[in-house]
């Protein structure tokens, strides 16, 4: 067996031949301050109907609840930095804004298929150890371990900030039964700068370091079921998934370069689309536009009543027949955003 930093310095080399783009190590135990921040982000119910948090909070405060062989963990960053402002759309009114990170390919199928190819060169490479391979749907506190892999550090909007690739990480993790060298932990570097806390069009950052997951249009889009609260209709503007804004007016993005990989090339149909197309769709339609996009999980019904906000903001009265045409829709959220949508546009 290698000697622990000899190993170390096989494994980066062999992540970074398979295309990843940042590589760090850490011992399989997360700081108190992160499992700290967790247990009252829980306490408060930030993470609003996100039982699933709240329900492997154990696994989470402790990766060895999650996996008791593992010693050590492989934090792995793959840059999806877009070549264009990722808020341009904002003011486009009558199209829709996606995130970037949503416009392409489900990032999930890629970057777990390079850990697997990973995973097994380590296998055959030190013989007799075992490892685990985890992509954001596993209860790991991805973030947390990535600054204490030395990645990046959490910035006041809560996402990972790295000096080399500024927000645009997508994140991955082996844990393995080796004892390999850590690196040192990254420090904050986000000084006085608020623009990420100043930016956010529903107010979600209580304060620093902190995130209302209740307020955020990402969790709004993605994991909310139900009516979106009325308050909060009108800030979403005309973003149906996720939102980039946070992320992209940080200034360590001006050290990031525009990513290499071809599946995270946006496809035109996902760059600003026309709302009332996408409200068109049925669920045969949304499952044609959205195969292999992270999308097509939220389903037809979730989608098209974040649609229908942001008809309802866009001010155009050409997309009233739009919105009046779903007001007798079979799911009754996507019925009541059609209505809210057509008493605010113009006649």
């Amino acid at each position: 067996m290698s000697p622990p930093i000899a190993a170390a310095a096989e494994i980066r080399a062999e992540a970074l031949r398979l295309g990843f783009d940042a590589v760090g190590f850490a011992r399989a135990h997360l700081a108190d301050e992160a499992r700290e921040r967790l247990a009252r982000f829980l306490a408060e119910g930030m993470h609003g109907s996100m039982a699933w948090m709240e329900a492997r909070a154990e696994q989470r405060a402790h990766p060895r609840a999650l996996w008791p062989e593992a010693v050590s963990v492989v934090s792995l960053g793959l840059s999806y930095a877009p070549q264009d402002d990722p808020l341009a759309t904002l003011a486009q009114r009558d199209r829709a804004t996606i995130s970037v990170y949503a416009r392409n390919r489900d990032y999930h199928d890629l970057v777990k298929g390079r850990l697997k190819q990973l995973g097994q060169w380590m296998a055959h490479r030190f013989k007799g150890s075992r490892l685990k391979v985890f992509v954001d749907t596993a209860p790991v506190m991805e973030k947390p371990l990535a600054q204490q892999a030395g990645l990046g550090w959490q910035g006041k909007h809560t996402n990972l900030v790295s000096r080399a690739h500024g927000s645009w990480l997508f994140l991955g993790e082996v844990f393995t039964t080796l004892d390999l060298e850590p690196d040192a932990a990254e420090h904050d570097h986000c000084g006085s700068c608020d623009r990420c806390l100043a930016v956010c069009p529903t107010d979600a950052f209580p304060a620093p370091y902190r995130l209302d997951a209740r307020r955020c249009i990402s969790y709004l889009t993605i994991e909310h079921h139900g009516p979106i609260p009325h308050e909060l209709r009108p800030q979403m503007g005309n973003r149906i998934y996720g939102c980039d804004d946070c992320l992209a007016v940080c200034p360590w993005n001006k050290f990031a370069r525009t990513h290499s990989e071809p599946a995270f090339a946006p496809r035109e149909a996902l760059t600003a689309p026309r709302l009332a197309e996408l409200a068109a769709l049925d669920d045969a339609g949304f499952r044609a536009l959205f195969s292999g996009s992270p999308i097509k999980r939220i389903g037809r019904n979730r989608f098209v009543r974040n649609v229908l906000v942001a008809i309802g903001n866009s001010a155009d009265p050409s997309l009233r027949p739009v919105a009046q045409g779903l007001c007798e829709d079979a799911d009754p959220v996507v019925a009541e955003c059609a209505r809210w949508a057509t008493d605010r546009l113009p006649a």
